[in-house]
């Protein structure tokens, strides 16, 4: 009869020696092309950097959960920039490693996806990554303040590149997703309602998305209309023929320097819209089908912005049942409270 660590030893004999190279193949294969565009590029650079380096040679029966400890610790204390040997800038070749914890949670989520194709092809007993530990995630805010959207739109209208400023000033009035935008086509809107049906593809819920769009954001869709081709599907057609406009980053970096938010990303914008939404008194349900977001707990991150709504409401309640404070004029003793006038009278009698 086997021991039971000779029989754990016979089980893990008994896998195929598949190695994590491998593994990451075949989930590329099999997973991968059903993911969204972005989403898609994401995991193969999160594969191909992290995972492949570290684990690339290992069996993929090999692997710990220490092993994935260990993996995630490191992304999450970050590297040092930049990742090339020799930078060319010199500011940029004396930075030190900057903290990524926000980065570690995704990779995880992908080590924890390709196990669990692993453990369901036979190549292990178990998942290594699941459970594995989370880091504390802050979300992002950063909004356009009532100074900075004037200085942004002054600087949008003084661009060179009109297409692209276009692609910048439908971000900020639709609270799209630059690649949404990017790759719009006119057969996605409708100008008499005027709405903008986003198709499936373009989404990262990989849901079609319909959302009506303001007068002003029509207007832009006419006016790139008459600059275009009469056969071009796109909408910001790109240097490449066939294809939209790939690159608005350079550009960008130009207009943060025009409009002193150096600080702000071209996402920074969707946030933007969202503030001034709730600014409007729109409800986070409105916000959250705008945006297009899939949960409830994802369009929660602008709760905190209806406080100053929530608070002129208590504010009104307040004032309504606080009595209204009396003039008294201590000159006029006829003018004065019965409770003042026997004050007065008991002074007088202690004086005397």
């Amino acid at each position: 009869m086997l021991t039971r660590i000779e029989a754990a030893d016979e089980g893990a004999q008994a896998l195929p020696p598949v190695r994590i190279t491998d593994l990451i193949d075949r989930y590329i294969e099999v997973h991968v092309p059903h993911l969204a565009k972005v989403s898609a590029a994401d995991q193969r650079s999160m594969m191909e950097r992290l995972i492949a380096p570290a684990w690339g040679k290992m069996l993929v029966a090999e692997v710990s959960a220490y092993d994935v400890k260990l993996l995630l610790t490191k992304i999450a204390d970050g590297h040092e920039r930049p990742s090339k040997a020799k930078p060319k800038n010199r500011v940029r070749k004396l930075q030190g490693a900057k903290p990524t914890p926000v980065r570690a949670n995704p990779v995880g989520e992908v080590v924890r996806k390709m196990f669990a194709y692993a453990a369901k092809w036979g190549w292990r007993d178990d998942n290594p990554a699941m459970g594995f530990l989370r880091r504390m995630e802050t979300p992002r805010e950063r909004f356009l303040s009532q100074e900075e959207i004037p200085r942004l739109a002054a600087a949008l209208d003084a661009a060179d590149d009109m297409r692209a400023a276009y692609v910048i000033l439908l971000c900020v009035l639709t609270g799209a997703r630059v690649g949404e935008v990017r790759q719009a086509k006119f057969e996605g809107f409708n100008l008499e309602r005027p709405t903008w049906t986003k198709p499936a593809t373009t989404t990262k819920q990989r849901r079609v998305h319909r959302v009506p769009i303001s007068d002003e954001a029509a207007t832009i869709v006419r006016l790139r209309r008459q600059n275009v081709f009469p056969d071009c599907p796109w909408h910001f057609p790109g240097d490449t023929l066939g294809q939209p406009v790939q690159e608005v980053r350079r550009f960008w970096r130009r207009i943060q320097a025009d409009a002193g938010i150096e600080d702000v990303r071209i996402h920074d914008l969707r946030h933007t819209f969202a503030s001034l939404l709730v600014s409007g008194g729109a409800s986070l349900e409105m916000i959250g089908k705008l945006l297009g977001h899939s949960q409830m707990q994802t369009t929660q991150r602008y709760a905190h912005l209806m406080d100053t709504p929530l608070r002129a409401g208590v504010n009104a309640v307040a004032s309504a049942f606080t009595p209204k404070p009396r003039l008294v004029h201590s000159a006029d003793p006829t003018s004065a409270t019965p409770l003042s006038q026997s004050r007065r009278k008991r002074s007088s009698a202690s004086v005397s």
